[in-house]
């Protein structure tokens, strides 16, 4: 079986940074939420410029995906649920986007570690 990932603003940073424990998700069958890619894209803007975050964000358009008011309102809840973890917003979303579409969400982020549908990996 084919399993999709769907990788995290945490993901998409460290493959960017060329960490090897990331990398070999290029190779596999991954989406991102448009969302998380838009805020990919605003980190990379920030802290290395236009120039950079634009070749960062053709690299990564193609596997983009929307995402639709039900899982927005459905990620509001589950951030409000789990309000005690400081889960953000965008990460909510790519999570609940994953399990709705029973994709696996890839992330570093230690609120995710023992959800799940959930592929952990350290830094």
């Amino acid at each position: 079986m084919d399993i999709t990932r769907c990788l995290d603003s945490y993901a998409l940073m460290e493959i960017m940074n060329g960490n090897p424990k990331f990398a070999h998700y290029l190779n596999l069958k991954f989406i991102i939420a448009d969302m998380t890619l838009a805020e990919f894209y605003g980190v990379i803007l920030r802290e290395q410029g236009e120039e950079k975050a634009d070749y960062w964000l053709d690299k990564f358009q193609a596997f983009s995906m929307n995402v639709s008011l039900n899982i927005l309102t459905k990620a509001v809840k589950f951030r409000y649920v789990n309000r005690d973890k400081n889960i953000s917003l965008i990460d909510a979303i790519g999570y609940i986007f994953s399990k709705e579409n029973n994709y696996i969400f890839v992330t570093g982020d230690r609120e995710f570690e023992k959800l799940e549908n959930v592929e952990f990996i350290k830094k």
